[in-house]
């Protein structure tokens, strides 16, 4: 917690998850019915954390360069609220929407800024992830400006948080510990097979939670409440209200402490696919910034993320299909849907700390069709 206080220059308060933060934030700073502008491509959870706090999630037209809010088409007037997603660590246009509440998530940009000021500081609350760029496997950090919104916070935190315990600290741990060994010693493959047949993958309805209509309707009366939502918001990863102890707090923050160091392996692997025909035109935009994930918009995504998983690299966090689609009823759409839905079918996102590996693949990998 510690570098994002240096980073920021705000007080932060550690939390289980980013998940929990960003309900938190919504919260505190959000009326019930107010509407909240949100991108329409974004993790799973987002839409059920915005229904839980009692908000009306109003769907933002998307910027096919970088699959953020497209500002310049947003109609700004009607809503009270944002919430920037920053993609895979490309930077929202976050300073158009000077004047309304803004909740930044910075799950994927840890180490992004914008005019040399960090994300995380230019809204009123910036919630990272310490299982993203640290790949901590769990854990959050919420920084606000005022020591006032902290103490609140952490309040309402403390209502909201179940007991952890010694196992699962450890299970959590070891976990995440396995996963960066398999990641650095090339052993991606056996370990996507062992989770499968051991059933430590989730069952999904295509590539997002089961939206569960009905039970969805049923809750939503009771918003804004957080537990009501639980069977929504805890997919793949059930404790994420659970108070973690020392063994998970010394785990992240070595974790974290390894992010500054691993900056030009990044930049590195960064270089090297925005060379790539099929790379999303923002990244070149942004070159500098160490991003999560490096997306390129390919033809046959599918046919690649199987390539890449036979060749032991694997793919994550993709957001298919957009809210519109996903959640019709509970959302109000996006004026202009069609962006969001070519950028979601084509996406693949790359870690450019193993762009080496992958390379020999996506140098023939056809760039996606035109957005008509």
């Amino acid at each position: 917690m510690r570098l994002i206080e240096e980073r920021t220059g705000r007080r932060c308060l550690l939390l289980p998850s980013n998940r929990l933060g960003l309900y938190l934030a919504l919260r505190h700073w959000c009326s019930p019915g107010q509407r909240l502008l949100m991108s329409p491509i974004s993790a799973d959870e987002i839409l059920f954390l915005v229904l839980a706090a009692g908000l009306r999630p109003v769907i933002a037209p998307l910027s096919p360069r970088d699959g953020n809010i497209d500002a310049a088409r947003a109609d700004l007037s009607g809503v009270d609220a944002v919430l920037t997603t920053n993609l895979y660590g490309l930077p929202d246009d976050v300073t158009a929407f000077s004047g309304k509440v803004v909740v930044e998530d910075v799950a994927h940009a840890m180490e992004t800024t914008v005019g040399g000021r960090p994300l995380g500081t230019f809204g009123l609350a910036g919630v990272f992830s310490l299982g993203k760029h640290p790949g901590a496997g769990s854990g959050g950090v919420l920084a606000v400006a005022e020591e006032s919104d902290l103490k609140e916070l952490e309040r309402a935190r403390d209502l909201l948080l179940q007991p952890g315990s010694l196992r699962a600290d450890l299970v959590a741990v070891a976990t995440s510990m396995a996963r960066q060994a398999a990641l650095r010693l090339d052993l991606v493959r056996p370990a996507l097979w062992l989770m499968r047949a051991l059933g430590m993958q989730e069952e999904r309805e295509g590539y997002r939670i089961a939206l569960m209509a009905r039970e969805l309707a049923e809750v939503l009366p009771q918003a804004p409440s957080l537990p009501p939502f639980d069977p929504w918001v805890r997919a793949d990863l059930h404790d994420y209200r659970a108070e973690r102890g020392r063994v998970a707090r010394w785990y992240q923050s070595r974790r974290v402490a390894k992010v500054p160091r691993e900056r030009e392996r990044r930049l590195a692997g960064m270089a090297l696919l925005a060379e790539l025909p099929t790379v999303a035109p923002a990244v070149r935009d942004h070159l500098g910034q160490p991003l999560f994930r490096v997306p390129l918009l390919v033809r046959d995504r599918d046919a690649a993320i199987a390539e890449l998983e036979r060749r032991g690299v694997a793919t994550g966090y993709l957001y298919d299909p957009p809210y519109d689609d996903y959640a019709p009823g509970f959302t109000e759409p996006s004026p202009d849907p069609a962006a969001a839905r070519w950028w979601a079918r084509h996406v693949l996102p790359v870690d450019p700390v193993y762009a080496r590996r992958a390379l020999p693949l996506l140098r023939d990998l056809e760039p996606a069709p035109a957005l008509s």
